[in-house]
């Protein structure tokens, strides 16, 4: 039998396969602490400076008194980072998503050679290692440098942690998992909002939201490996090992399962033929979808950091707003799950119209006047542009992950993943753009979602779809098309000659 025929007969998603589900998916809680830790450390409260009276002109720089008025423990008020200084905030921010980056380009590749739970578990044992130097940092230097390695190992686990999440379990729960992993985000950035209002001190906050990940870690630990990778890698036996391992968790019996080779994998990693990055341009089907999706994720990742820096600047308590950015994208995954298994829409026409949605909010900012205190604001288009490029972000990681074979596919998120950070690191420049035209950001936030929506449409359905596991298998023509209008022509004429 193939996988899925194998699990179905182990359960595809049984007991086991929920406890196992629930650990990969609530360290997604760490990852969002550890993503979103900059904006209370680094907070900067209001100041005053003071200079003494009766000093020469030449010495008054030196003799500065800096007061800060609101009761913050930060970086800022630790190591003095303001006027010259305030740079370094924002830096140590740019270097996470430098270092999510990073890992996105190692880690993706990595996975799918040696395997996904031995990078994993490694990546976020350093993850927590590297935590715990940013708690502890003597300086600035020593903080900066730990938010870059965590963020290389947080960019790295958090996409073979995405993967686990969905080669646990049969392909028709791909959706729910990839959405359980989304929400749980969201949901981490609105606690760590909780956990820094009571837990004031960087420091402190900085540690305590680090622990999470030691418990996440020793939870992991007894993770099997992925069958969907072994099985890929013509390592059948062990395959067979980890579903019989499963069934018995689940409480079925599979004594007698029994795999059939895969074409592609039947020599282990060498009948893999360099499944990698560099099939990603070389195959012809692959090249065509990858620059797609590549211009889909760093679309996603720029409306969707560019909105959140827009409705940041926002007034009222920073804890309160933090949590609101976070909550705001839960409503969208509830869409996804209904709208993503429904044949009418299906994940290739529910991405395209949640960005095209998103920029349609961007585009009606345009014409609020600015300093709008009713229901429809600047302010709530934004929030609704976030709610709606969420969705289709989400949708993006469950529906690139179904188009790229077994074999390729952390190599092939790993890329996604990459735009989507360039994306991410463009972001903060945007607003910038005001000093040439008010409406100039939101016109390119609208532009970016709806071509992206767009060029979504250019790829074909995965809804009900088998899998592919190897890259032998995209040759067929139900998978190889890039346009999938002429694969449906055939059962178009079954249909007319059934009716005639």
């Amino acid at each position: 039998m193939d996988l899925e025929e194998a699990l179905k007969v182990v359960g595809e998603f049984g007991p086991y396969q929920r406890r196992a589900v629930a650990v990969l998916v609530l360290t997604q809680v760490y990852m969002a602490c550890q993503s979103m830790l900059i904006i209370l450390v680094g907070s900067t409260p209001e100041y005053r400076i003071e200079q003494p009276d009766g000093v020469p002109s030449g010495q008054q720089e030196l003799l500065q008194r800096v007061t800060f008025t609101e009761d913050i423990d930060s970086i800022v008020t630790e190591w003095f980072l303001i006027k010259q200084q305030a740079y370094k905030v924002s830096l140590a921010g740019s270097l996470f998503f430098v270092g999510l980056l990073v890992g996105n380009v190692v880690f993706g590749p990595l996975s799918d050679k040696i395997g996904r739970r031995p990078v994993y578990l490694t990546g976020l044992f350093f993850e927590v290692i590297f935590g715990y130097v940013t708690a502890l940092a003597p300086n600035y230097e020593v903080f900066a440098v730990s938010r870059l390695l965590v963020g290389v190992m947080n960019g790295g686990i958090g996409l073979v942690c995405f993967v686990l999440t969905q080669e646990y379990v049969g392909k028709s729960y791909w959706a729910m998992t990839g959405t359980l992993t989304s929400m749980s985000f969201a949901v981490g950035i609105a606690l760590f909002a909780a956990l820094g209002y009571f837990v004031r001190p960087w420091r402190n906050l900085a540690a305590v939201a680090n622990s999470s990940g030691v418990l996440f870690f020793l939870m992991s630990v007894t993770l099997p490996e992925s069958p969907r990778w072994l099985y890929s890698q013509g390592r059948t036996e062990q395959a067979e090992e980890v579903l019989r391992y499963i069934a018995l968790r689940n409480g079925n019996a599979a004594n007698n399962l029994r795999l059939k080779g895969v074409g592609g994998a039947k020599a282990g990693n060498h009948g893999n033929g360099g499944a990698g990055v560099l099939q990603l341009v070389i195959h012809p089907v692959l090249r065509l979808r990858t620059m797609v999706l590549m211009y889909v994720w760093y679309a996603c990742s720029l409306v969707y950091y560019g909105l959140t820096l827009g409705a940041g600047e926002t007034s009222g308590s920073r804890y309160v707003n933090v949590a609101m950015y976070g909550l705001v994208e839960l409503p969208a995954y509830p869409l996804c799950i209904y709208f993503i298994n429904k044949h009418w829409a299906g994940r290739r026409k529910s991405m395209a119209t949640f960005l095209c949605l998103a920029g349609s909010a961007c585009f009606c900012t345009m014409f609020i006047p600015e300093g709008t205190e009713t229901l429809l604001s600047v302010t709530s288009f934004a929030l609704l542009g976030k709610l709606m490029v969420s969705a289709a972000f989400n949708i993006a990681y469950v529906y690139t992950s179904e188009l790229y074979p077994t074999v390729i596919r952390n190599a092939g998120l790993g890329v996604c993943s990459m735009s989507c950070r360039v994306g991410g690191i463009l972001a903060p420049f945007v607003p910038s753009m005001r000093a040439l035209h008010t409406s100039l950001p939101f016109t390119v936030f609208c532009l970016s979602g709806l071509s992206a929506g767009c060029l979504g449409l250019l790829l074909p359905e995965t809804l009900n779809g088998p899998a592919a596991e190897t890259l032998e298998e995209l040759g067929s023509s139900s998978r190889g098309r890039v346009l999938e209008t002429k694969a449906l022509l055939p059962r178009d004429d079954n249909k007319k000659s059934n009716s005639m």
